[in-house]
Parts: structure tokens; sequence; C-alpha cells
């Protein structure tokens, strides 16, 4: 962050002196103005409902050009990672700001999978919960938990307890998801193995029983492993922005994570995939679209389209690329090129692309869109999807509250506000109580 020998100066209509401020440079990407001294000089707050306009940190792990529909992590185009890595070594990326040599991600992916079983104990903490509970309900609950049994990895001014924890996170994630959805399905638990892969292991936890043996698919594992690959951060997201803010009271790693799922689980947030999916199966099929389009222009409906548009990208989201190629690949490899909610997504796709009314507003396909449908041809059931995400998104939020915790110019985080309420009143007695 440089600082720019051109200032901002704010001006005001009634007298008052002006103020300057300074402006940072950021490697790429706007230039950011410094107002940390405005109410000091002022008396005067900033108005950002959402935070639109304001740079909450100084960051150098993810940048998005929503204009160019352009995601880089640490500086690598997310088309180049999904195709070149796989997911932990994605992970080492994030974590420690430069791809991994041999060495470096054996030892890495060594470690990842031997942290991957959770203690026994945490079988008793799923029995709590119903079997219809929501799995992003059990994950806020179990992740948090795991603090209750690493105190040895909780002094976050510690860099190695930092990391440890990090570790353990990334590990332990997709346990919990898949202990998570075979509790729902009233199947028993499985545990990890050391001998497969990341994304292979989970995928076994998941569908392997006791009475048969997951046989590993190297294309299913490649998909599921590129969809974690491409929600593995994005910048100062709300989950994102709730891990820092958790963090920034000094809570410890496992409860802001915990707070990360917690807001992950939002339908505009990480149930967006969960929604698209849903919004398909209520249209029902190809010949009803033209209905279903109609409600959507229509603002008095209520009708919403799902799984098109972001808040960041005003053009083609990067990820959905990827995702409509992987999309085909699993259709292809399970034999489903003519499953009819396939068909039905890309003829919603091919209006969208084309219709005037889309256009004009940019609501392209997003990642959401077409990593739905992957995983539900993976067998992955709909209200499981945001588990997933939050699987992914783990490392991003993990490697976020690590960089937050390591800057010296961060604070406990303390939005303002604009009070609209009422002025000072005395409380009146019950006699005179309207």
């Amino acid at each position: 962050m440089n600082k720019s020998e051109t200032k901002a100066t704010l001006s005001f209509s009634d007298g008052s002196p002006s103020i300057e401020f300074p402006i940072y440079k950021g490697t790429i990407g706007p230039d950011v103005i410094d107002i940390r001294k405005l109410y000091g000089e002022t008396g005067k707050f900033t108005y950002d409902p959402g935070f639109m306009s304001t740079a909450s940190c100084n960051s150098a792990i993810t940048y998005i050009d929503g204009d160019k529909g352009e995601l880089l992590y640490r500086g690598y185009p997310i088309e180049q990672l999904a195709v070149n890595c796989d997911f932990l070594e994605t992970c080492y990326l994030l974590l420690n700001g430069e791809l991994p040599n041999a060495t470096e991600k054996n030892d890495f992916v060594k470690t990842v999978t031997y942290h991957t079983m959770v203690h026994e104990q945490m079988q008793f903490f799923f029995r709590g919960f119903r079997r219809d509970a929501h799995p992003m309900s059990v994950l806020v609950g179990t992740v948090g938990a795991l603090a209750s049994f690493y105190h040895d990895s909780l002094d976050i001014n510690d860099p190695h307890h930092r990391r440890v924890s990090a570790i353990r996170l990334i590990a332990k994630m997709p346990t919990l998801v898949a202990m998570a959805h075979k509790y729902s399905m009233g199947q028993p638990f499985v545990y990890p193995r050391n001998d497969l892969s990341y994304t292979a292991n989970f995928m076994r936890m998941m569908f392997a029983t006791p009475c048969e043996e997951y046989k590993v698919n190297d294309v299913l594992v490649r998909a599921l492993d590129r969809i974690l690959i491409l929600h593995a951060d994005h910048e100062q997201n709300a989950s994102t922005s709730t891990v820092r803010l958790s963090g920034s009271s000094g809570a410890n790693p496992f409860a802001c994570i915990a707070a990360g799922i917690a807001c992950l689980w939002g339908p505009a947030h990480g149930g967006a995939n969960e929604a698209a999916l849903n919004m398909l199966r209520d249209i029902g099929s190809v010949d009803k679209i033209g209905e279903f389009v109609k409600k959507v222009k229509d603002k008095s409906s209520g009708v919403k389209l799902m799984g098109f548009g972001h808040r960041v990208y005003k053009n083609y989201d990067p990820r959905a690329k990827l995702m409509r190629e992987t999309c085909h690949e699993v259709l292809a490899e399970l034999g489903l090129e003519n499953d009819p909610q396939f068909k039905l997504a890309m003829a919603l796709e091919k209006i969208a692309l084309e219709d005037d009314y889309f256009v004009q507003r940019k609501l392209y396909p997003n990642v959401d869109f077409y990593s739905g449908i992957v995983q539900s041809a993976l067998g992955i059931p709909v209200q499981l999807f945001t588990g997933i995400f939050a699987m992914a998104r783990t490392v991003g939020w993990i490697a976020q509250w690590n960089e937050m915790i390591s800057d010296p110019e961060q604070k406990i985080g303390r939005p303002r506000q604009l009070f609209s309420g009422s002025p000072v009143r005395n409380v009146p007695p019950m006699s005179e109580r309207k």
C-alpha cells in the first residue's frame, strides 16, 4: 500500500474549514481515501450501508475486478488455478502467498491428511440434533465446539498456534460435513482414510457404507475439487467480513469460522446455489420457461431469477465458465446428458444470454447456477450444498483471519451509525402513558 502524492480534499458549504485526506494506491484496483481522522477532526461519520464504497482492511490475498470478470488468488487467475492445481495446492497458496514446490506440497498434504479425524466425543454432539436439522445448523454448532477440544492452539498471538488451527479446520471440515450428511440419513459415520486425496476422502465419507465401499471416480473427484477451488475465497464478502469482525475482538479461530458459517447460511450468500436448483425444480420443464420468465420480468410477481447476476461481477462470472465445462463432463461421465434438469438449465441459460431484458441488466449465469446442478448429479442433497461451500471457503476465511491478526493497523471492528430514533426524553409515570 503506497501513499499517493495527491490528496482528497473535503470541503463544506457551511463555511467549516476544509480537510485533506491521504490517498493510498493498491497494487491493482481502485485507490482508497484514508478517512480514519474524519470523525476526530470534523465530528462527522460517513454513511455507507452495505459498505459498497468502503475498504474495511488492507489485504494481499484475493482480488476481484467485477467489470472485467476477473478473480485472482494471490495474483493467479482462477481459470489457471482451477485447471492446473488441486484444492490443497490452492489452500497452500492462500495461506502462504506462494504455490508449493513438490516437497512443500507433499509435506502440506501429509499434514492435512493426518488431521482429518475428529475427536470421538464429537459423535455425542451430533446426537443432540434432530435428524431433520439443517446441515448448516449442525455445522455452526460442531465447528464452534472444536474450540472445546483443542485448547492447545487457541493463542491467537502465537503464529504456530494460528497455523495449527488453520490445518485443523481445513482438515476436519470435510469430516464434519460428511458426518452431518450421514447423521441426517440415519447411516453410520465413515472414518477418513489417509491413502486418499482430500476430495476423494470426502466423497468416500459421504457415500460409503459398511455394506458397500465407495469406488473413487477420478472425473467426479476432479469435478468436486474444482468446485472447492472456485469457492475457496472471494475477497471481503459478507461471511469473510463476519469472520474478520469476529476475529477483531480476539475470538478464537473456531468461533470465528462458526460465525462465518452462520453468515454463509443466508440465501443471498452461500444459499444461492441451493436456491438456484430449487428454482429449476419449481419451473419443472422446458415448456414452462416462457411463463416463468414473464413472472421474472414482472416486478409485482415477486419471482426472482436465482443463479444469475452477481453483486460484484458486472460481466460473466469467471468461475461460471469453468463450472459449465465441469457440468458437461460430470453429466457425460454419469450418462446424464439428457437429464431433464440439465436441459432445462441450458434452455434457461440460452434465454438469459439472448433476451434484452437480462442482457441489459447483465444477469449472466453465475457459479451457483452450475455448481448446484453438478452437486446434484454427484448425489449431494440440496440442503448440503451450502455445507460444501463452507468446506471450500474455510481456507479463505482462515487465511483472511490470519492476515487480520497479523496486521498492526487492525482494531476491533466498530461500525458507526446515523441515528434516527427519538431524542432524549423522560420516562412518564404509568398513569400518563398512552
